[in-house]
């Protein structure tokens, strides 16, 4: 099956479009805080090298803009750079000044619809973005009892809320994002908005979790929305290293077939047949292959019978057998090794692919 995009609007974040037909891009929010530098630093020059295409910080206060002006000067970020916004609006114009590439506005918290208004017209100024950052769990009680507590509905005309007013002031550059930590309420939001407006959406599940539970409630609600054609940027959000936000951005875009970077890991669960430990191979193998961007399809298997066919078309594999293991290439076995020599065999046929 093939995913057909819907078309949305193309805004500009910095140097990186969002929306149209433009990649689907994967972005990540900073663990550390701007006040510590050397934390913040090591984790944006991470992010940069991990394939993080949109970085996103929290500016709590002015000692924060301070600190992150001081990173804009030194040119850290290249990548667009979003300040995230909570509750004072004056930030979010302090933020623009110093040269933000986009802003992330909560309405429900950033407080009178003058103050969001003063925001909007600095960023067409600075010729900046907006993300509009709808959350379940700081929606407006009044928009709340109005949809008497239903929090897709409330979600969904909050959101409109701020389109309209974005709109009234001649900006359109800005994109939509409506998360609850909640799949189905995620699922439910990003659909109804995808009918009513054209602006471009970011994706993502709020608070998902930990990194197993978490990265399955994004997998879900995002790959759902993704296949249907939903979904312009993404954000994977988890009580762990924005790092692995990034990979787990990656791995459900790459295997929804809707973007092709980094290496995709095909490995059999193992069964009677296994005569080795492939669990330490597998572990092996994705830790030679993390840090490559080139994409590729890497198999391994426990059975030297079955496993070239269910893996023919990985671009490298290897196969474990009782004494020896069989190196393949696109399911086709070029080579048979002694098991304690078939790991080396498979980093020379890796290194030649990478060359190639």
């Amino acid at each position: 099956m093939k995913i057909t995009r819907r078309l949305t609007k193309k805004i500009r974040v910095g140097d990186v479009f969002v929306g149209g037909y433009s990649p689907i891009t994967v972005q990540s929010m900073t663990k550390s805080r701007l006040k510590e530098r050397e934390s913040m630093l090591r984790e944006i020059k991470s992010l940069i090298n991990c394939g993080c295409e949109i970085i996103r910080v929290a500016v709590p206060d002015q000692e924060s803009v301070a600190s992150l002006k001081s990173l804009i000067l030194e040119k850290v970020f290249t990548v667009p750079l979003v300040a995230d916004i909570q509750f004072d609006h004056r930030l979010a114009i302090d933020c623009l000044d110093i040269g933000v590439d986009c802003v992330r506005i909560n309405p429900g918290n950033i407080g009178r619809r003058e103050d969001l208004s003063k925001v909007i017209e600095k960023a067409k100024t600075r010729h900046a973005a907006i993300r509009i950052g709808v959350n379940s769990g700081s929606i407006k009680k009044d928009v709340l009892e109005k949809n008497n507590g239903n929090i897709v509905n409330a979600m969904v005309e909050s959101t409109l809320e701020s389109v309209e007013l974005l709109e009234k002031h001649d900006f359109f550059n800005f994109k939509i994002s409506a998360k609850a930590s909640s799949v189905i309420d995620t699922i439910n939001i990003y659909q109804k908005i995808s009918e009513k407006t054209e602006y471009p959406l970011h994706l993502g599940v709020t608070e998902a979790g930990p990194l197993l539970p978490g990265s399955i409630k994004s997998s879900l609600g995002l790959g759902i929305l993704l296949s249907e054609g939903i979904g312009d940027t993404i954000r994977v959000s988890l009580t762990d290293s924005s790092l692995e936000e990034v990979k787990a951005g990656y791995l459900i875009l790459n295997n929804l077939g809707l973007r092709k970077y980094g290496v995709d890991i095909v490995s059999c669960p193992t069964c009677g047949r296994t005569r080795t430990d492939l669990k330490s191979l597998a572990v092996e193998v994705y830790n030679i292959t993390k840090e490559i961007k080139k994409p590729l399809k890497i198999a391994v298997m426990g059975c030297i019978v079955n496993g070239p066919g269910e893996a023919r078309d990985s671009d490298l594999g290897i196969a474990m057998g009782n004494r020896k293991a069989a190196i393949f290439l696109k399911g086709k076995v070029i080579k048979r090794v002694e098991i304690d020599s078939a790991l080396d065999e498979f980093k020379d046929q890796l290194q030649i692919l990478l060359d190639g």
